[in-house]
């Protein structure tokens, strides 16, 4: 086992109540590659910022070794004193750092590097920030919620860049199918303590359900032993006084012990306040369109969607699916086409950026609307601060303005209004952003229990997964022009239909290619008037499919081999030289597939 690079050991922190960190560990060796894992409120953040020397613990041993780089990702990038995006990233750069890289990484993440950083969006902001601590290819990556913002795309352009990366990787993510193809080992961070498994985050939930499981066998043990104990005390024998009294001391330190116990912390218990069934039919698009000067975001696109229905909207930022949600819930009117809702429909919308939230109200004020201490939850009077408990808020919190809550903690309060009030239509706009795992479990089950209907935009692709009976995207993700198609099921069978349909149009040009030409003699004079593939260009438009499906077969079997999690660790060299070895088949099969096209296109001219 190699020496460690970065160890923190029993590591104290709190502010003035109930410890935060209450001697936690972290230990990172080279190749690592770590998912940090806990509930919202746990101390991850803090935790990994102390890794990086950016807070300081109370008590406890850090070690740092003196050559490591670390690189951490900032939730709130500071771009003050740069003109551009470029040169913020730049500045991450080390001696010897290569500058192409910061060029490439921009260039990735849908940036060019000219941007006014004072004028970026929050995902662009997330963007170049990556780009700034991916650049220098550090010893040790803390990434902090890496992929906020990101489009699935850049998501899985990151799990493969992240994949063949040199660094050892701490991971805070709330994006299960990232954190399970990217992490090989897990620390989970609960009630202040940390406990390491050595498997990626697949095996994680199974593995803390044994831990808790042992430790509540355990407690009820103690209590057990407490009752005897009692028994004793009141009914035993009173002789041989010396040993009574350190059996009283146990005792009393049993006691301790029990009422000490912290146990894990509560799982939200609720359920959408039921609203009168809606029509059958609840929204019919007839060839809608939307397009903003020059840009065409919705090209006509036509639906009907029906009671019971739980619709997923996917793409890349900037395709429009926000656009498209609001044509379809009627919020915004298209340039063409018609959009009908149907009957008794009660709609609830959570909004990806929190727009309605007003910072200077209390979290009562907003769950009551301002009337009063209670609030109306499927046809019940409940007081706000019981029904603040079931969504692990403090009856103390009542009083505290939103603004002192964290993201996870304003998307936690904004579902549990939502879940309040009676509705039959759910409207969700990224709404897995700032959620813990188990917070996501409850929605995950909300949405896919729901007896109404639901129309989501998401980048998760496991809630997708979980949740969608079918999944709206655009028609061509790479460039997208306004087309949209219905897929059925969730994201992965969707990806798997638009795999099916390219193999099947590549069969078909292949057996189109394979036909021996039908055309009479005299139709092939005009042709040679206007010129010809040559013999070279011939054999190349003949030959490169093959070529091209050879590339990708070789592709696939790195990719498999680069997928074993202990291959960096186990021969580091062999890791790199399969990356190097796919980037260059990679950069092969783009060059015959631009190849391939421009004869294919030079042969549809030449022949009219």
């Amino acid at each position: 086992m190699a020496p460690p690079i970065l160890k923190l050991d029993d590591i104290f922190l709190t502010f003035g109540g109930t410890p935060l960190l209450g001697g936690a560990d972290l230990q990172v060796e080279p190749g690592d590659r770590i998912c940090l894992v806990g509930r919202n409120g746990s101390g991850k953040s803090t935790l990994m910022k102390i890794a990086a020397g950016l807070a300081e613990a109370q008590s406890g041993e850090i070690f740092r070794h003196p050559s490591v780089t670390i690189r951490y990702l900032h939730q709130a990038p500071d771009f003050d004193g740069f003109d551009t995006v470029q040169a913020y990233a730049e500045a991450g750069l080390g001696p010897g750092d290569d500058h192409y890289r910061v060029t490439y990484l921009l260039q990735h993440l849908g940036l060019t590097g000219e941007e006014d950083p004072k004028r970026l969006s929050g995902g662009e902001a997330r963007r170049a920030a990556l780009a700034r601590v991916l650049a220098p290819e550090p010893d040790i990556l803390l990434l902090d919620e890496p992929t906020n913002h990101l489009d699935l795309p850049t998501i899985e352009w990151l799990e493969d860049e992240l994949s063949r990366s040199r660094s050892a990787l701490v991971l805070i993510s709330h994006d299960r199918r990232f954190l399970e193809k990217v992490s090989t080992a897990t620390v989970w961070l609960d009630r202040g303590q940390s406990r390491r498994l050595d498997r990626g985050f697949a095996h994680f939930e199974a593995w803390r359900d044994e831990v808790l499981e042992a430790e509540e066998l355990e407690q009820h043990k103690l209590g057990k032993a407490i009752e005897r104990e009692e028994h004793w005390l009141r009914y035993g024998v009173t002789a041989r006084r010396k040993r009574n009294m350190r059996r009283l001391g146990e005792l009393q330190d049993m006691r301790a012990r029990h009422r000490g116990h912290k146990g894990p912390q509560g799982t939200i218990q609720a359920t959408v306040a039921d609203a009168k069934e809606s029509g059958k039919l609840v929204i019919e698009a007839e060839k809608i369109t939307k397009a903003y000067g020059e840009r065409t975001i919705v090209a006509p696109f036509s639906i009907r969607v029906h009671r019971g229905d739980r619709i997923g909207l996917v793409g890349p930022n900037g395709a429009g699916k926000t656009t498209l949600l609001k044509l379809l819930t009627r919020q915004i009117e298209p340039d063409t086409g018609t959009v009908k809702l149907g009957t008794n429909l009660e709609m609830a919308t959570l909004d990806q950026k929190r727009e309605d939230l007003n910072l200077d109200e209390t979290l009562a004020h907003y769950l009551t609307d301002g009337r009063g201490e209670t609030l109306l939850v499927n046809g019940e009077q409940r007081h706000v601060t019981g029904y603040m408990k079931e969504f692990l808020f403090q009856p103390e919190q009542a009083r505290t303005p939103i603004s002192e809550l964290s993201g996870g903690e304003r998307a936690r309060l904004i579902l549990a209004r939502i879940l309040a009030r009676a509705t039959n239509l759910l409207i969700l706009d990224e709404p897995t952003n700032d959620l813990d795992i188990e917070t996501l479990d409850l929605l995950q089950e909300i949405v896919a229990g729901f007896a109404g209907t639901v129309i989501l935009v998401s980048h998760d692709r496991d809630f997708l997964d979980r949740t969608v009976t079918s999944t709206i995207a655009p028609a061509n993700p790479e460039a997208p022009d306004g087309r949209w198609i219905e897929y059925a099921g969730g994201y992965s069978d969707m990806m798997a239909q638009r795999r099916g349909a390219i193999e099947e149009r590549r069969r078909a040009e292949r057996a189109e290619k394979a036909k021996p030409s039908e055309a009479p003699a005299e139709a092939v004079e005009p042709q040679k008037a206007k010129g010809k593939l040559s013999y070279k260009q011939k054999f190349a438009l003949e030959n490169l499919p093959k070529e091209i499906a050879g590339a990708e077969a070789e592709i696939a079997k790195r990719e498999e081999k680069m997928h074993d999690p202990a291959l960096f660790s186990r021969d580091p060299e062999g890791f790199n030289r399969l990356a190097a070895e796919l980037e260059k088949l990679k950069e092969k099969l783009a060059r015959m597939e631009e190849e391939w096209l421009e004869l294919e296109m030079l042969r549809e001219e030449l022949e009219g």
